[in-house]
């Protein structure tokens, strides 16, 4: 008669069979229909009171900063304040009449096309030429980057004050170099003379606003595989046409972020303008934002009403000028 144990001897080194079917766990059948039970772990559980205690403090700053601002801006173009600043009660559209019949707006409309123009454009030229500069492996290049993030780590207003004291007519340093190296034979009142009030604002702008757009041009460099020069380079393009057909069209997003901040800083400086232009009377060289901060304070009007009025056609046409921007590039996007 055949052992039964037999069977359940295994071979030395192996598990025993019986013992194998004994140590394999059980498994019911799930039915196909049947949903799946997994354990919660609590990720999705977050309930609204919870949540807001976390985004209550940036939500306060938020209503703070921006929602209650411009709600009192919208009160103040709609109310008649007494030349100390009282409200007298409602004003109705007064205000908005009154700015769009201002002798000078005009003129401040002008000097903010100019300004925001002139300074913009100018700023992503010198700011292409300066990245490709700086995206190169040079001695000395992180000493260079540090120099040039200076301008823009300042203050606005140490560094229009700075130049003050650079465009001075008697005592100024540029007035000295032009005079050392006889290309001017006198000084020149670069803040006080109508001429060259606006070009020495330009390149007040200038000057803070570059080393932001080119450390924006040089990451959007970096980005950029160098797989790409190298085909180009096999293909046979030269250094232009590279520049024109590839590195111009792949920055495109670092152009565009750059543009639009740089026209939403430009036209709110208020600093370099204010800064520069504060001995000369009148408008004859504001733009819009100091234009409606003089409304408030420093102009025959002091009327808060009226300068709330020309606050909120500042942003109306600040919005306007960021739309058309955008809407020109996703045109010019879709004939491409």
């Amino acid at each position: 008669m055949a052992d039964p144990l037999a069977g359940a001897v295994a071979e030395p080194g192996r598990m025993p069979a019986s013992a194998a079917a004994s140590a394999v766990p059980s498994v019911a059948p799930v039915s196909p229909g049947a949903p799946s039970r997994r354990r919660r772990t609590g990720t999705g559980d977050t309930s609204v009171w919870v949540a807001l205690l976390w985004l209550g403090p940036a939500l306060l700053l938020i209503f703070g900063v921006v929602v209650f601002p411009a709600y009192e801006l919208v009160r103040a173009a709609f109310s008649k304040y007494s030349i100390t600043g009282l409200r007298l009660g409602d004003a109705g559209t007064t205000n908005f009449k009154n700015v769009l019949n201002h002798p000078s707006l005009i003129t401040v409309l002008t000097n903010t096309v100019v300004w925001v123009v002139v300074v913009v454009a100018l700023t992503v030229l010198v700011s292409l030429a300066l990245a490709q500069f700086l995206a190169k492996d040079f001695f000395g290049r992180k000493v260079v980057r540090w120099a040039i993030i200076v301008p823009w780590a300042a203050s606005l207003v140490i560094t229009a004050k700075l130049f003050t004291l650079i465009y001075d007519y008697y005592y100024g340093t540029l007035n000295m170099i032009l005079q050392g190296l006889h290309i001017t034979s006198g000084p020149i009142d670069f803040l006080g003379d109508d001429r060259w009030t606006m070009p020495s604002m330009i390149l007040v702008g200038i000057f803070v606003s570059v080393p932001f757009t080119a450390y924006v041009f040089v990451a959007g460099l970096n980005a950029i595989p160098g797989d790409v020069y190298e085909a180009a380079k096999i293909d046979g393009a030269g250094s232009w046409q590279t520049y024109w057909r590839i590195t111009l069209p792949l920055l495109r997003p670092a152009l565009v972020v750059a543009s639009v901040l740089n026209i939403i800083y430009v036209f709110n400086s208020f600093p370099i303008v204010y800064t520069l232009n504060d001995r000369n009377p009148g408008f004859l060289h504001d733009t819009t934002i100091t234009f409606m901060y003089k409304l408030a304070f420093k102009s025959a009007e002091k009327d808060v009403g009226m300068s709330a009025a020309a606050g909120i056609f500042n942003v109306m046409l600040i919005l306007i000028v960021i739309a058309i921007y955008l809407r020109t590039l996703k045109w010019q996007e879709q004939e491409d």
